[in-house]
C-alpha cells in the first residue's frame, strides 16, 4: 500500500468526483503494468492505494515518484513530501502524517515572516511541498528542489494558485470566465491544488478576480 502525499479534504459530491479523478490518474499512471489497484481514503484525508499483481513493486515506486508518499519512518537528510497545513509568522507547518514545523529561517525563500513568504510564493493551504527531514532535535527545512521550483515561479509570466478544486474544474472555470486564451496551462500541484500559468502580458490579479466568485477556493497570485 502507498499513502499518497496529497489530500482529499472536500465533502459531498465534490469529494466523490475528486476520488474518481484520482482513480483515473492512478489508472493512467499504472497503465501497461500487470497490476490491480484500489483507491481508499484514510481518516486524515490522505488517499491510500493498495496494489497487487506481478508489477506491484514497480507500480508502488511510480506512485511514490509521482505523488510523494506519507510514511511513518523518515530518515534524517532524506527528502519527503508534506501538505501545507497551517502557518504563522515564524513557521510553516506541513502534514506528513504528523506535523512538520519548518522555521522561516529554513525556508530559504528570502526575507519576511513565514506568512508573508507563503503569500508571496502562492502557497495555498494543502499544497504538497518537499522537505528535508531534520536530525533529531533539529528542524526540517524546505528541499532545494522545492526552493528552486518556487523561485522559478517568480521569474515566469505569473500564476494563480488554487486549492479545493480538481484540474478539470479549474480549467472549466477559466474557460467560462473567458480567459482560455490568457493562460498557458493549468498545472497540477496536488489532487485539489492547481497552478494557472498565465501567458506573457496577462494580469494574474485580473484572472483571480474573474474566477474567484466561481470557486470555493483559496486563490493566491504569483506576480513576477
Amino acid at each position: 500500500m502507498v499513502v499518497l502525499a496529497t489530500k482529499c479534504y472536500i465533502g459531498g459530491a465534490a469529494r466523490e468526483r475528486a476520488l474518481d479523478s484520482l482513480t483515473s490518474l492512478v489508472g493512467n499512471e499504472l497503465s501497461g503494468l500487470d497490476v490491480e489497484f484500489d483507491v481508499g481514503l484514510r481518516d486524515d484525508d490522505f488517499p491510500s492505494v493498495t496494489v497487487t499483481g506481478e508489477d506491484a513493486t514497480v507500480a508502488r515506486n511510480l506512485l511514490r515518484e509521482e505523488w510523494g508518499a506519507i510514511t511513518p519512518h523518515r530518515e534524517a537528510g532524506e527528502v519527503y513530501v508534506g501538505t501545507l497545513e497551517s502557518w504563522d509568522d515564524d513557521f510553516l507547518v506541513l502534514d506528513a502524517g504528523e506535523p512538520i514545523r519548518i522555521p522561516k529561517e529554513e525556508l530559504g525563500l528570502g526575507s519576511g515572516t513565514a506568512s508573508q513568504i507563503r503569500k508571496r510564493f502562492g502557497l495555498v493551504q494543502h499544497m504538497p511541498l518537499r522537505f528535508v527531514q531534520g536530525e533529531t532535535g533539529e528542524p526540517s527545512r524546505l528541499a532545494d528542489a522545492e526552493r528552486d521550483r518556487l523561485y522559478d515561479w517568480t521569474r515566469g509570466t505569473g500564476r494563480v494558485n488554487v486549492n479545493s478544486a480538481t484540474r478539470a474544474e479549474v480549467r472549466a472555470t477559466v474557460n467560462r470566465a473567458g480567459h482560455a486564451q490568457d493562460i498557458v496551462t493549468v498545472e497540477r500541484l496536488g489532487l485539489l491544488e492547481q497552478s494557472i500559468v498565465c501567458r506573457e502580458g496577462t494580469d494574474p490579479p485580473g484572472i483571480l478576480a474573474d474566477i474567484g466568485p466561481h470557486l470555493p477556493s483559496e486563490l493566491l497570485c504569483i506576480i513576477p
